[in-house]
This record gives structure tokens, sequence and C-alpha cells, in this order.
């Protein structure tokens, strides 16, 4: 005999409760919630040199900088998402526990949600009025994707490499891959201070 279950839908309100509750979080789409799992060192050290930049640039300012514990709500959508890091700089943006005018977001890849950060969460994100810019910075080589919004609404590609800096004009920061990349995948090298890539 085939078992059927009842496939249940949540109330945006009630998915906010239980966020509140729940030990794991999770991203809302439509209703449904989908658990997060865990990160790699590499994408941890990615994502607070990210966040160390900014907070150092934006310090004293009206922008405001979360990383991973906040999520940005995208009505348009129907969704939740954590991203790695979020940048506000809209004096409207008071809920307490989620974004909702952020002016850049970072999401570091990884292999088990790479295809949801380029499709499914570019294309959410891209619905917000107050976003300027999307990283995808991988962790698997230098590389940096960032979309970026111009004057008349439209969404361009620039990606970076090895070496390479780039200009976030949404936050008026230039950024080097070197510092987005400082000590990941580096190994000690005997006893001396020199490190190599592994």
């Amino acid at each position: 005999m085939t078992s059927r279950a009842l496939q249940q839908f949540l109330s945006v309100e009630e998915y906010l409760e239980g966020e509140l509750r729940r030990p794991v979080k999770h991203e809302y789409v439509a209703g449904q919630i989908f658990a997060m799992v865990g990160v790699s060192r590499d994408h941890n050290r990615i994502a607070l040199n990210l966040f160390k930049l900014l907070e150092a640039h934006l310090y004293g300012g009206p922008c405001q900088i979360y990383v991973a514990e906040v999520k940005v709500r995208v009505e348009k959508a129907d969704a939740f998402y954590y991203p790695d890091i979020a940048v506000t700089c809209d004096a409207s943006d008071t809920e307490k526990y989620y974004l909702t005018h952020p002016c850049l977001i970072v999401e570091v890849l990884s292999p088990s949600t790479e295809g949801i950060d380029r499709r499914e969460k570019l294309m959410a994100y891209q619905q917000l009025e107050s976003l300027q810019e999307y990283l995808l910075v991988s962790q698997e080589k230098e590389r940096v994707d960032v979309y970026r919004k111009d004057e008349e609404g439209k969404w361009w590609l620039d990606t970076y490499a090895e070496k390479e800096e780039f200009q976030l004009d949404s936050v008026g920061l230039k950024v080097t891959m070197d510092a987005i990349y400082e000590d990941v995948g580096y190994e000690d090298v005997g006893n001396d201070d020199r490190r190599k890539r592994r």
C-alpha cells in the first residue's frame, strides 16, 4: 500500500514565530521551509574577511551590516533567506528579525547551495528595489561574480579573478581579491611565516 503525507504550508507569521524556537535556521519560500546546512571553514573565513572589510568601511555611517543570522525578506517572491552578508543603508529598514531594504547581499557559494544561489536567490533578490549589488563568492577558486543594477534597473554581471580589485558602488568600497581570500586554503610551510596555497 502506498503511504501519503499531507504537505503542510506555513504562513509568514507561523514561520517567523517558529524561527525564534527552532534550533536550526530555515529559509522560507512560498509557505515551505528549508533547513540550513553547516558551512566549511573556508566558507566561514571568506564571509568573515568580507564582513571585516565592510564593517571597517561602514563604521560610524548610516549603513548597517549583518552576517548569517539575520534574514532578508523578499515580499514579491514570498521568501525569507539568510544571506552570508547583507548591508542596509535605509532608515526605514526597522524590522527586528529581518531586512527589507538591503543595498548589498553576499552569498559565499557551497556545492550544495550554488544552484539555488545562482538561480532562485538571484531571481528573488533582483526583485528587491533597494538592492544594487549581489555578490557570489566562490570558495573553490578565487572568483567573484558581481551582479549590478544600473540606473535603468537593468542587471549586469562582472566577474573578477585572482589579484584583481573592484568597486562596490552600493557602499563605496574598493575590494581586492587578496583581501577576500586572505588565509583561505593556506597551510604553514616549515617553521617560518611563509605560507602557500594548498
